[in-house]
């Protein structure tokens, strides 16, 4: 038994595929995790969908901001004209299973020991593993309800910036998403910059990738797993953060890691040949 860490697949089906076949992953008795962001952007998002759920318990999946707008596109809580790489969803028959077992994902996962952690965007520095995965809950049970369009609907938005106890409804949420799913860099006070996407050599002065935060507090017995981050260019930024978003859907690479061994696996991206 083996279990692997996918990064973000944002629609690059046949790379799934061959990566799947690479690591020789068999669902009676390995894990698939998947980082977040299986759909958008990709040819084959739907292909993506069916294809991962399929495989049951043996995928365990965790909820990133492209997973987010399609649901927000779904329930018409977000406005905007989709993609057309999302519609053969939109347009599936039996979409509304498709959304029912997205929207049941959780948006933070570890495994039974509490040594492996995924989090779609990384761990918001003021926080603990244990308060993202109490904040996340607070987004879960309002996407699971038997009505997910307000929290969709009060979730784009780069305010507030900063965490605080204090918040309250719409911005607790939208704070909670952003941390969770958009983040890349925080200055020194821990508030987001959710606009800059460029690789750390190229960010300016003030900001800091999220891992590199003062007040960042993973033990060191633990990992954590992360996507999001394409332009990254770094596989390993500490001994114990893991990231995976190499940049598949914009010809790169689709990437798993092989928790049992340390071993990464990587296959070329068809995206742009």
């Amino acid at each position: 038994m083996a279990t692997y860490v996918i990064g973000d697949i944002q629609g690059c089906f046949i790379e799934l595929k061959t990566l799947l076949k690479e690591i020789s992953f068999d669902p009676h008795k390995d894990q698939l995790w998947c980082v977040g962001d299986l759909v958008n952007r990709g040819p084959l998002s739907l292909e993506v969908l069916l294809h991962l759920q399929q495989y049951g318990d043996a995928v365990k999946i965790i909820l990133g901001n492209h997973d987010l707008y399609l649901l927000g596109v779904y329930y018409e809580a977000w406005p905007a004209t989709p993609s057309a790489t999302l519609l053969p969803i939109l347009q599936y028959d039996d979409a509304e299973m498709l959304m029912d077992w997205l929207r049941n994902q959780p948006l933070v996962f570890h495994s039974d020991d509490k040594k492996h952690w995924m989090i779609h965007a990384g761990l918001y520095p003021l926080w603990t593993l244990e308060e993202a995965k109490e904040y996340a809950h607070i987004v879960e049970k309002h996407l699971r309800s038997h009505n997910p369009y307000p929290v969709l609907a009060a979730m784009y938005g780069n305010k507030p910036n900063r965490w605080s106890d204090d918040l309250k409804g719409d911005e607790r949420t939208r704070f909670i998403i952003n941390a969770l799913t958009r983040m890349r860099y925080v200055d020194q006070e821990a508030r987001l910059d959710l606009h800059c996407k460029e690789s750390p050599d190229d960010a300016p002065e003030n900001l800091m990738p999220w891992y590199e935060h003062p007040r960042l507090l993973i033990p060191d017995d633990v990992t954590l797993y992360f996507g999001h981050w394409a332009s990254l260019n770094i596989q390993k930024p500490k001994d114990n953060i893991i990231a995976l978003d190499t940049g598949c859907v914009w010809g790169e690479h689709l990437t798993a890691y092989r928790i049992d061994d340390g071993q990464f696996f990587s296959v070329k991206s068809q995206q742009r040949d």
